[in-house]
């Protein structure tokens, strides 16, 4: 793999990052800047592995539409490492729906968590990440898969606690897949609430970056296109925190 490459893909990212506290990037960047740190060759059973989740029982209001798999990662001097299973927790400052309970979720799956497509995702944002924070190289790293399901009955709601901030210092939201679903735009908000953007993942590969401590981020609820079949929202949510 050539520095000099690695180094210009992350300056391409770093800059609308830095200046905007966020980027939208579609699919046809997004894939060859995350090939150059490393391989997809498992994409498809990535893909397929949502069709796995199970059901987020902490819902407030004991709704079924999201299904999650979680995971715990450690950067340490740039090196990837899955830490025990443990739980997700947020302070209600962070999550006034969920915060201030340790939330158990079933583990991502071994061939997943350690297949060359989530370690390939996990090396782009320790390198991005990294870069941002003045070439920091320890970091607690959680995984998210999640599935938003719709009906007619019940939009699904990506973002149930509303417009808010994760509690770490960086965020890649990662589109999976859409299916018989419209909506779902994820809007960008200053501290005072004020819109600075939004956009709207439509495409495997299309992503959005977060610096978290300098913006509010939510995604609007989805509903089915055709009330009579399935629909979902696919996507890998990646934090990254300082240690």
């Amino acid at each position: 793999m050539c520095g000099d490459t690695v180094t210009n893909s992350s300056q391409t990212l770093r800059a609308p990052l830095q200046r905007d506290g966020f980027a939208f990037v579609a699919a046809a960047s997004m894939r060859p800047l995350l090939e150059i740190h490393g391989e997809l060759r498992d994409w498809n059973a990535f893909v397929a592995s949502w069709n796995d989740l199970v059901v987020d029982a902490y819902l407030v209001d004991h709704g079924r539409f999201r299904r999650r798999r979680h995971a715990v990662f450690s950067v340490r001097g740039g090196a990837v490492q899955r830490e025990p299973h443990q739980p997700h927790y947020q302070s209600r400052s962070y999550n006034n729906l969920y915060g201030g309970i340790e939330r158990w979720f079933e583990p991502i799956r071994d061939d997943i968590a350690d297949g060359a497509t989530l370690r390939c995702i996990l090396h782009f944002c320790t390198m991005l990440f990294g870069a941002l924070a003045g070439g920091a190289s320890d970091w607690r790293v959680e995984a998210h898969q999640f599935r938003i399901e719709a009906s007619l009955d019940e939009p699904g709601q990506p973002t149930p606690e509303g417009v808010h901030r994760d509690g770490v210092d960086y965020v890649l939201v990662l589109l999976i897949a859409r299916h018989n679903i419209a909506s779902g735009t994820t809007t960008i908000h200053a501290h005072d609430g004020t819109l600075l953007g939004s956009f709207t993942l439509t495409q495997p590969f299309d992503a959005a970056l977060v610096d978290d401590e300098r913006v509010f981020h939510g995604v609007t609820p989805v509903q089915p296109l055709d009330g009579s079949a399935p629909a979902h929202r696919d996507v890998l949510v990646i934090t990254f925190k300082r240690n």
